[in-house]
């Protein structure tokens, strides 16, 4: 029941951004129409991406300190004893 009050409100805010004609409002609507499912998926399990964004920005911070990688094994290698 949660999951279909959920659909209903934000299908509602979408059709009133629809109506009100601010771009930057239509903006935001279709970066949620395209998220849809991940969003709802929030309200009703309550679960995010959180751990995986939190470990592809660790990844960056790694290789950002090496200014590159040349030899992929061994950073792949060092990529998994360190976050492993």
């Amino acid at each position: 029941m949660h999951h279909f009050i959920c659909c209903v409100k934000l299908a509602h805010w979408h059709k009133d951004v629809e109506a009100s004609g601010f771009k930057s409002f239509q903006t935001v609507a279709n970066s949620i129409s395209v998220n849809y499912r991940t969003i709802l998926n929030y309200f009703i399990n309550k679960s995010t991406n959180a751990s995986a964004e939190s470990f592809n920005a660790k990844i960056k911070a790694f290789r950002a300190q090496f200014r590159g990688v040349k030899n992929v094994e061994f950073f792949l290698y060092r990529l998994t004893t360190i976050f492993a």
